[in-house]
């Protein structure tokens, strides 16, 4: 899968000046942004605030708040002024992503505290994207920007939302700014990084219907696998996430997570939910790994964490586990993360875990 992120932020920073220098030379300062209390300069203050703020971010490694910093535009630094620091800006968010490690995250407050290079990229073509359309509705300039860039945006910032007839119509309303036929207006909106949770020698990293997509395709999601790449399961299990996301039933919380070792940044296997927790608060879980990474420990442990993630949960009650019969080694992975076997049939066993 192409890396993402320090093109698509030049891409979109591209395009908004573009279209905003046709009206550099006009008031600012008295129009307000489209559906915003901020006028259209205070808007294009923000963009930029933003795009350094996301920088220092990932620069910074911040781990617990923001990087305590802001930009300010020098005193009588006009429109064109104003764009040419988005520009600078933008670069500089676009430099930080390109050269900081994939296993890297940093503070980002919601919704689970933190976000990597690609997250912090998607966030400030969002701001671009959304902030332009902002400023464009209040000077009456006509902005679309790339339908691809928009849909990458849906497909790794707004997992929970389902695919509309086209991106940029479906990005506007899942962000109050506009109507799709057949659902209600949008109030208060967020976007969403992938969940990521510790468990032991591993990482369990939330897999978005960006990477479910390529993995079902038979690439590699953007992990580095160990090996020729992610078991024929998980492959299996990212056709689930997409089939999800696509009916707009996806909760990305309730996904899959792909098991990334701490030691060297290897993907070594998949685990997660076969959906969310029905209305008794029961949950399926299921797991692969990589043939050379079995024996070691990995899934029990991965196992464990998740299962005491979700355990913690308001809307959990119970999970289960189905493993087959000859499956002796898989028995124990779930004997092991503290299952109890609960019944089954000729082919499978079912393990249970409850709160």
């Amino acid at each position: 899968m192409k890396a993402w992120g320090g093109d698509e932020v030049e891409q979109a920073v591209a395009g908004a000046v573009a279209v905003l220098r046709t009206a550099a030379d006009r008031d600012w300062e008295g129009v307000r942004a489209g559906r915003l209390e901020w006028s259209c300069r205070r808007t294009a203050e923000h963009v930029a605030g933003d795009l350094i703020s996301y920088a220092g971010q990932l620069a910074g490694r911040a781990q617990n708040a923001y990087v305590p910093f802001e930009i300010t535009l020098d005193e009588g630094t006009d429109n064109t002024g104003a764009l040419e620091v988005i520009e600078a800006t933008g670069r500089l968010l676009s430099a930080a992503v390109r050269t900081t490690p994939r296993e890297v995250r940093a503070f980002h407050p919601y919704p689970f505290r933190s976000a990597n290079r690609e997250g912090f990229a998607a966030m400030g073509v969002a701001e671009v994207l959304l902030h332009t359309h902002d400023i464009a509705e209040g000077l009456g300039l006509a902005y679309e920007p790339p339908a691809g860039l928009c849909e990458d945006l849906l497909t790794r910032l707004f997992p929970h939302v389902r695919p509309g007839p086209a991106p940029w119509p479906t990005l506007l309303w899942a962000t109050g700014r506009g109507e799709l036929p057949g659902r209600a207006p949008v109030g208060g909106w967020r976007w969403s990084n992938p969940l990521v949770l510790p468990a032991g020698r591993l990482v369990l990293e939330g897999v978005t219907p960006a990477a479910a997509r390529d993995l079902h395709a038979g690439g590699d999601g953007g992990f580095p696998w160990i090996e020729s790449g992610p078991y024929e399961g998980t492959q299996d299990a990212a056709g689930m996430i997409v089939k999800a996301y696509e009916s707009g039933t996806h909760r990305p919380e309730f996904g899959m997570f792909v098991l990334v070792r701490r030691e060297d940044g290897g993907a070594v296997g998949a685990m997660g939910f076969h959906g969310a927790p029905d209305e008794q608060g029961r949950a399926e879980v299921g797991y692969s790994l990589v043939a050379s990474a079995r024996g070691h420990g990995y899934a029990t442990e991965a196992l464990r964490a998740l299962s005491a993630w979700a355990l913690a949960r308001d809307d959990v009650r119970r999970l289960i586990a189905t493993v087959d019969r000859a499956n002796v080694p898989s028995q124990g992975v779930v004997t092991r993360a503290g299952y109890v076997r609960a019944g089954g049939d000729a082919e499978q066993f079912t393990y249970e875990l409850g709160s």
